[in-house]
């Protein structure tokens, strides 16, 4: 899960940088399960939740940051427009109906 504070002002930079890494989490192994933005009032939190089948998956994905040209071409969505003002990660693993 990653966990944005976004300028409201620049959403639709957001919604642009949101859309580029679902197609590359999904390029690149991972399910991505989408942002979700805020829907009504004033906010500034947005969330990406996304997975690999393994950790060995995820790293080699996390591998290609800063040197594929797709990878720095949708960070600079984020750079250019200033619409992250900051984020983290954290990895969780999922609790699912019906799992034993």
């Amino acid at each position: 899960m990653v966990h944005y504070v976004i300028d409201p002002a620049e959403i639709e930079a957001f919604e642009r940088f949101g859309r580029r890494w679902m197609e590359l989490v999904e390029r690149h192994g991972g399910t991505h399960h989408g942002y979700f933005l805020p829907a009504e009032g004033a906010s500034d939190a947005a969330l990406a939740l996304f997975s690999f089948p393994s950790l060995a998956a995820y790293e080699e994905y996390r591998a290609l940051f800063g040197s594929d040209p797709d990878f720095v071409e949708a960070d600079r969505i984020r750079d250019e427009s200033g619409c992250v003002l900051r984020y983290d990660r954290t990895f969780m693993r999922p609790v699912l109906p019906g799992g034993s």
